[in-house]
């Protein structure tokens, strides 16, 4: 119960602010800040925040599983959850409603409950790309190489076009899902814009930056999405992986003199949005950032698989 003081003087009893809870769902989480970062800041506001992480890994789940555990969260009183790779297009099946930007992207990265729908949104493209904007400093962007037309890679594709690459290459193992994404950010932005490549070593050495959008350089994928050799002092080179915060691609690059852009300003930007999305309430992106910045010490917000659904 909080309380409040009358014209009198005199305190006036009043409801405490209902549960609010959220919770993220990927693979390999366990080392993830996005839960200590959203509860930080509700705490801050006055918000009585719980958010979880749902761990696929860690439960012991199916990729199958996905619909039944949105499904579970929407049952239990779950105002929202955030969803992370390999879920970001899979998702989109188990939705009711989905925003402009998660439709034109084709993923989802936040789903909010409300009025018995469940509604995806996709925050990752504005998180990237303000935190490009902030993050590196007057970076050439006539020729830019992406790695990853996965959920990932959809957002940053169509943020880097967003803010002035004249010509963005892409590449992936599964050539479908570049030619998928190539025919989908060339039909908003200009098919003269985007291009795929299946030698990425050659597209880099006339790129001015690369992008990692994909998994590798996790501490579940750990290694490089390029080889060492194909760097070189020039580039700019940004990833969207943010544990750990310095992968090895960023640590290569920055060895060599390159600017460099880690994931977790898209990271900390994302989760503006996702945190106004689920709670109704404007969160401090610094103060985000604050949070983001203290939980370096231990790398993270383990969760007891038990406590994963308890009220």
């Amino acid at each position: 119960m909080t309380s409040t003081k009358n014209g009198s003087g005199r305190a006036m009893a009043q409801d405490p602010l209902p549960a609010i809870r959220a919770g993220l769902i990927g693979r390999g989480i366990q080392k993830s800040r996005t839960p200590g970062m959203h509860e930080a800041e509700g705490a801050r506001l006055g918000l009585d925040y719980r958010y979880r992480l749902l761990d696929f890994d860690h439960m012991g789940l199916q990729d199958s599983d996905l619909p039944a555990i949105v499904e579970k969260a929407r049952a239990e009183g779950y105002r929202g959850l955030n969803i992370t790779y390999p879920f970001k297009e899979r998702v989109i099946a188990c939705l009711d409603r989905l925003s402009d930007d998660a439709r034109s992207i084709g993923a989802v990265n936040t789903v909010v409950f409300e009025a018995g729908e469940a509604t995806g949104y996709n925050t990752d493209c504005w998180g990237f790309g303000e935190s490009f904007r902030r993050g590196l400093d007057e970076p050439r962007l006539d020729r830019v190489v992406l790695i990853g037309a996965g959920g990932a890679g959809m957002a940053v594709g169509k943020a880097l076009l967003d803010v002035g690459v004249r010509h963005l290459v892409i590449a992936d193992r599964d050539s479908d899902k570049a030619a998928s994404l190539i025919a989908s950010l060339g039909e908003r932005c200009g098919h003269d814009r985007v291009s795929h490549t299946d030698n990425v070593g050659a597209a880099i050495a006339r790129a001015d930056g690369i992008v990692n959008a994909t998994p590798v350089g996790m501490d579940k994928y750990p290694g490089m999405s390029v080889k060492p050799e194909d760097l070189r002092s020039d580039l700019w080179v940004a990833d969207v992986v943010y544990f750990p915060e310095e992968t090895e691609l960023l640590r290569q690059a920055r060895a060599l003199g390159c600017q460099v852009l880690p994931g977790s300003g898209m990271a900390i930007f994302q989760a503006v949005i996702a945190f106004r999305l689920m709670t109704g309430v404007e969160p401090d992106p610094e103060q985000m950032a604050g949070h983001f910045r203290a939980l370096r010490r231990d790398g993270g917000m383990r969760i007891d698989i038990n406590e994963l659904f308890r009220p």
